[in-house]
């Protein structure tokens, strides 16, 4: 029960630390917190809540994702190289198109509402 406990104590350290220090990530929480106010204003079906939360999550999840790998890469190697950027920039990559994604399933479920 204590390595339970200690594994969820861990991941919210996880979270907390991208919370305090990645804009995006904030800025994400921003848009998700925007999102279900529309969602709760609107009176969305079940489910778009499902795809409003399975893509806010995967948005959030890719970012920890990234920025761990970010954390990683540099621990690696304080040198520029071109691997390492490579690195970093195709799991930033993945949080653009999530993000993209994101928006665009957003779309599809407010435009009616609003117009």
């Amino acid at each position: 029960m204590r390595r339970l406990i200690n594994s969820f104590r861990f991941a919210c350290n996880g979270i907390r630390y991208a919370i305090h220090t990645q804009q995006n990530f904030r800025i994400q929480l921003f848009f998700l917190a925007a999102a279900v106010s529309l969602g709760i204003c609107f009176q969305i079906s079940e489910i778009e809540w499902i795809a409003l939360i399975l893509t806010s999550s995967l948005v959030l999840i890719l970012e920890i994702v990234n920025t761990s790998i970010e954390r990683l890469v540099d621990f690696m190697t304080s040198e520029y190289h071109p691997k390492a950027e490579q690195v970093k920039d195709t799991a930033a990559g993945a949080v653009l198109i999530a993000s993209i994604m994101s928006v665009i399933i957003g779309l599809i479920i407010f435009i009616p509402y609003i117009f």
